[in-house]
């Protein structure tokens, strides 16, 4: 058990895990009452950026060359981080919503952890931990700020927006996830 304390120091988890906290409880009291008026998609999505976000500080160690000699198989530990701190992220947003309203259904959860989740892992892959917030980040802008998805390709765009039953948001966000899991799992965070 030593080497997982280890592991999740290196990786900075309490710090990441104490500010997917916050921002989820923080959202949630901002969040209007259950008769004030519909809840926003964009709300639940918030939360999840943002943990996903917070999570990503730990997709890199302190050391890359310590990594890369390590004498363990890193690929199936990194597929295993993504994932965990993908159920994490979904997990708080879970807890939060039964303190109040619902905010989102447990699918639209799953869904956009799971795709926020990969788009960190594949930018921690293509630019490195340090920067691996970013794609989630600008994807996340862009779907605030893009008009409304009336075409497949917007549909894509605009995926983590999308209700729940959406093929085409469901599709986006299981590719991501897959993509930016194996890429991370495979490759590793790039230096």
């Amino acid at each position: 058990m030593r080497w997982l304390t280890l592991y999740a120091r290196s990786r900075q988890v309490p710090a990441s895990l104490a500010a997917v906290l916050i921002s989820a409880v923080t959202v949630w009291a901002l969040a209007p009452g259950a008769g004030e008026r519909a809840v926003d998609p964009r709300l639940p999505v918030l939360v999840l950026a943002t943990g996903a976000m917070a999570a990503s500080i730990g997709l890199s160690g302190q050391d890359a060359d310590l990594d890369r000699t390590a004498a363990i198989r890193w690929a199936p530990r990194r597929a295993a981080h993504v994932l965990l701190a993908a159920a994490i992220v979904g997990v708080v947003l879970l807890t939060v919503q039964t303190l109040g309203e619902d905010m989102a259904t447990a699918a639209f959860i799953v869904r956009d952890s799971a795709g926020l989740m990969g788009l960190a892992a594949l930018g921690a892959a293509v630019a490195g931990g340090q920067y691996a917030w970013t794609l989630p980040f600008t994807w996340l802008a862009f779907s605030f700020f893009a008009p409304p998805a009336t075409s497949a390709p917007m549909q894509v765009a605009t995926w983590m927006l999308l209700p729940p039953g959406t093929a085409v948001g469901t599709w986006t966000a299981l590719a991501l996830g897959a993509a930016g899991t194996a890429a991370y799992a495979v490759v590793g965070p790039r230096r």
